[in-house]
């Protein structure tokens, strides 16, 4: 039924002009905003897979990870993202270093949030 549907990831978000700054400035990801459908994002990434951002007025963030950055390298990525002021998630029971990446259980990822408290990661591909 889906075989040649073209589908598409969509996340909400409690203010879209901080998470716009966000996915444009501080992450540095293509962004356009559609104030015809109440400022809706489209996150424009890799493969021509577009991501929908929605303004919800009482949005709770998800308790898990809403959005994946596959990276060459975690360490790398998660030094860039420091340096641009992401603070990296540190969850109890997870073998996390003192960069909040998580190794040797999978692929090392490291856990950050945006400013709606959705959580993301960068998930080292290898």
């Amino acid at each position: 039924m889906f075989t040649d549907t073209r589908a598409m990831s969509s996340f909400a978000v409690d203010d879209v002009d901080r998470a716009q700054r966000f996915y444009a400035d501080t992450l540095g990801l293509r962004v356009s905003r559609d104030d015809a459908m109440g400022g809706m994002l489209t996150l424009h990434v890799a493969g021509d897979r577009d991501i929908l951002v929605y303004p919800k007025d009482d949005h709770v963030p998800a308790t898990y990870t809403v959005l994946n950055f596959p990276v060459d390298d975690v360490d790398r990525a998660v030094d860039e993202l420091a340096g641009r002021g992401v603070r990296f998630e540190r969850y109890p029971g997870m073998p996390q270093d003192e960069k909040g990446v998580m190794r040797d259980n999978g692929p090392s990822i490291a856990w950050f949030t945006d400013p709606a408290g959705n959580i993301l990661s960068v998930l080292e591909e290898g």
